[in-house]
């Protein structure tokens, strides 16, 4: 190499460098904010729960403002939903390509997000121009809202292509660039061509874009966008009404309070004393620790409502632990993944919370009926271990009354917060929203009072949950424009009358319900599949008599399971991603765990089936 040469290279070495620098300081920068309208958030709401149950008076802005700050949440956590951990990409299919291959579908998935990007951007500047008026209760320009998606969706495009060029090169970058600003123009103009179901058009252009790695959230806007060429009813700037409709509800405030709960649970170390407590109770069974691990999860559940942050808790703690008493590292990944599906299962659920928003239906109820999944769930879990663990003997000694009791005392304060939550939504004390936001302002000052928590571990808590919670909340926004058009296909029309064909009973609907989710589960995240397919199966169910809560339970339950199933499998990824385990190795390893939880799967639903024709005096018992 001649002196031009390595000075050249030298140049563009640095000059990476200072670029990823900048990337590295714009999503900090995101993250941070994130935080700070999340510690805004939480403030909000927590003085108008003070302000209502205290001194006996409410604060007419606050659930208005607290919303708008939702909406900002999202909107500014929009990048990183399209290029972090948190992006939601089915990269499995991906994979198998060469590499040239796998080239070029990186830059078609970017392509994908800098199209959905471009709806949120320009079809957001298009509403606040046009849209006008002001809130009803902080008269604040209603604009104001759209434009912080067109920010937003502007910032993507340029995180994304920033992206591209530091992974990949700036040549492909600029591809991406371009072949997104095509695909934009193309659902933008008329081809004269007319589709009787739109649906299915955005469908095809989503899963497309899913399998060749694109963001879900950006490929479902990119999906419902490109219906426009084909005579759908859904003009862009409608795109972006839904779906800042989609995040504007009050009841999605508690899915970042929740996360930040359990966030500060576990960076406090209440979660470790969880475990402690757990293994006082049954470490001194056959495959001790591995029941161990499944009862911290029960335990954990009443806290945390993530099965994400329960499996990454659990594959930092748990899964070394169980390398060290002789577990094989795929097996020991396995049963944390498989325990960890609990968490959305029993309440708080923020699966149940995510189905309450797409239906309507009872949150208190909900709970309860996960309460009582989750115990099947568990004790199916617990047959598998025992089955399946045969090679390891680690038992410890059983633990005394007295040690029992001082770790029940340790693991109070966590056990607590999650009795406050479910206690005081089922009997109507407290909205979900403020049962969340009580959940962080225990689990803060709990930490706090014990000395376990600090500003800096606050503050990295906040970033943390922030950053999720605009993940989740960007994916909730994006579904419903999808479920819009759906819904003017009548979409669950044609389900009611293929049912009907199939036999319209109760058995015969629980078992197409169950297909449709079965097949469905294998393809999109839990949260899209929850938001899509919930409204449409929820009629048939209740035309067909079964219970919508009991329907409900089991529909979560379903999507669950496969967070342990490829090619999605999220449990799975996280676990393996922290052990650095093959997650092949893992998704073989839970087989067993999987097995025993679709035969609990499917004892509910036949007792879901039968629960229409049981006399009512013995539904009365329950």
């Amino acid at each position: 190499m001649t002196t031009s040469n390595r000075s050249h290279a030298a140049s563009a070495s640095r000059l990476c460098d200072r670029s990823g620098r900048g990337l590295a300081r714009l999503v900090a920068t995101l993250e941070w904010l994130g935080a700070g309208i999340l510690a805004a958030l939480f403030l909000v709401v927590m003085a108008a729960v003070l302000r209502r149950y205290v001194l006996g008076g409410g604060l007419v802005w606050s659930d208005e403002l607290a919303i708008w700050l939702n909406v900002a949440l999202v909107a500014v956590g929009a990048p990183l939903a399209a290029t972090s951990a948190l992006a939601m990409r089915l990269d499995v299919i991906v994979r198998l390509l060469p590499e040239r291959g796998q080239r070029l579908a990186a830059i078609f998935a970017d392509a994908v997000a800098v199209h959905g990007s471009l709806v949120l951007a320009i079809g957001g500047a298009s509403v606040a121009a046009l849209v006008g008026g002001t809130s009803t209760a902080l008269g604040l320009p209603e604009s104001w809202r759209f434009a912080a998606f067109a920010i937003g969706g502007g910032l993507t495009v340029l995180v994304v292509i920033w992206r591209a060029s530091l992974d990949r090169s700036p040549r492909a970058a600029l591809a991406s660039l371009v072949l997104g600003i095509a695909l934009y123009l193309a659902a933008q103009s008329a081809t004269g061509l007319f589709v009787p179901t739109p649906s299915l058009v955005a469908a095809i252009a989503a899963g497309l874009g899913l399998l060749l790695g694109a963001p879900l959230p950006y490929a479902l806007l990119a999906g419902v966008s490109l219906t426009g060429a084909v005579g759908g009813l859904l003009p862009e700037p409608a795109i972006v009404q839904n779906t800042v409709s989609g995040v504007s509800k009050f009841l999605l405030l508690a899915i970042p309070f929740f996360l930040l709960a359990g966030e500060l649970l576990t960076a406090g170390g209440l979660a470790e004393r969880l475990v402690r407590f757990a293994a006082a109770l049954v470490g001194h069974l056959r495959a001790g620790l591995a029941q161990t691990a499944l009862v911290s999860s029960v335990l954990f559940s009443g806290a945390s409502g993530s099965s994400v942050a329960n499996a990454a808790f659990g594959a930092k703690v748990m899964a070394p632990t169980l390398v060290a008493r002789g577990y094989p590292p795929a097996h020991a990944a396995a049963i944390v993944a498989g325990v960890s599906m609990l968490d959305n299962i029993i309440p708080p659920s923020i699966a149940f919370l995510i189905l309450a928003t797409a239906t309507n239906l009872s949150v208190g109820s909900l709970l309860v009926g996960g309460f009582v999944a989750g115990g099947v769930l568990a004790l199916a879990l617990a047959i598998g271990i025992h089955l399946s663990v045969r090679d390891v003997v680690d038992a410890q000694p059983k633990a005394s009354g007295q040690e029992r009791a001082r770790s029940f005392v340790g693991a109070l304060p966590a056990i607590g917060l999650g009795v406050v939550v479910v206690v005081g939504i089922r009997f109507g004390i407290v909205t979900t929203t403020e049962a969340s936001a009580l959940a962080v302002a225990y689990a803060l000052f709990t930490c706090l009072g014990l000395r376990s928590l600090n500003a800096g571990t606050v503050f990295n808590s906040l970033r943390k949950s922030a950053t999720e919670a605009a993940a989740v909340g960007m994916l909730i926004g994006a579904s419903a424009p999808f479920a819009f058009l759906l819904a003017l296909d009548r979409v669950s029309d044609q389900m009611a009358g293929l049912v009907t064909a199939l036999g319209g009973g109760p058995y015969a609907v629980m078992l197409l319900a169950n297909l449709v989710l079965l097949v469905a589960g294998l393809f999109l995240d839990i949260g899209a599949a929850i938001l899509l397919l919930a409204p449409l199966l929820l009629p048939v169910a209740i035309s067909a008599g079964l219970d919508p809560i009991q329907f409900g339970v089991i529909l979560v339950i379903n999507l669950m399971i496969h967070g342990l199933t490829p090619p999605l499998g999220i449990l799975v990824y996280v676990v393996a991603g922290i052990t650095r385990v093959p997650a092949g190795a893992v998704f073989r390893a839970v087989l067993p765990l999987l097995a025993s939880l679709l035969v609990a799967l499917a004892l509910l639903c036949l007792g879901a089936a039968a629960w229409p024709s049981l006399p009512p005096s013995f539904k009365d018992l329950f």
